[in-house]
């Protein structure tokens, strides 16, 4: 399985996860007697999608939507179809409006990924209505790879909540733009995610360092 993966993992699959990890990760799912989100063939997808080359901004999520149909592998991003959509996102798509005037007209940010965002969850799968189900795998240690990966120059950071501020610890500060806030689910983004701004201040960054605007609203 390891090896069947790496072709689409790209430059990914040379992290030592993959050696190290993975395989004892991929015994425990196969053995694993609930249904596990998302689909097997989209646990990586976000990695597939936007490889370490591309990647200008990073969102960490925590793990993926434990409702079936939702998770599709990209942290924070659900199903095209998904009505309503999950609170946390909803949360996303007003802060938003209120920063940019515009928000996406489904839950798919598949386009945030085309465009060199890197939609990674710190926990790749989840069983079927138990969020944090997986969280004792050893997942964690794919992100601390991926974030190591990435320090070879500066990229925008979007750190919501505890977890992504711990897990980016070792994000230099000084050569990237770290934007760490309070989670977006509807516990704590009254907290300080609303009023953030954090799309128009990774675009603002962005361009300053010569590098395109991220078209967040419209694919």
């Amino acid at each position: 399985m390891r090896a069947a993966l790496r072709p689409a993992l790209g430059a990914w699959g040379a992290l030592p996860f993959f050696a190290q990890d993975w395989p004892r990760i991929a015994e425990a799912l196969a053995e694993e007697p609930r249904d596990i989100l998302p689909p097997a063939p989209q646990i990586f997808a976000a990695l597939e999608r936007t490889p370490p080359e591309k990647v200008s901004v990073v969102i960490l999520g925590q793990d993926p939507y434990p409702t079936p149909g939702h998770a599709h592998g990209f942290a924070f991003s659900a199903a095209p179809e998904t009505r309503p959509l999950p609170r946390s996102l909803a949360n996303i798509y007003k802060e938003l409006q209120a920063d940019l005037g515009d928000y996406p007209e489904t839950a798919d940010l598949r386009f945030w990924a085309d465009q060199g965002v890197l939609l990674l969850n710190n926990v790749l799968t989840v069983p079927a209505g138990q969020a944090n189900g997986h969280a004792k795998l050893g997942w964690q240690n794919l992100t601390r790879d991926v974030l190591a990966r990435l320090s070879d120059r500066p990229r925008a950071y979007l750190l919501w909540g505890a977890q992504a501020q711990k897990t980016a610890r070792a994000v230099d500060p000084v050569s990237n733009l770290k934007i760490e806030t309070p989670h977006p689910s509807p516990l704590s983004a009254h907290r300080g995610f609303f009023g953030s701004r954090p799309f128009s201040r990774v675009n603002d960054w962005l361009q300053r360092h010569g590098k395109p605007a991220i078209q967040w609203a419209k694919p």
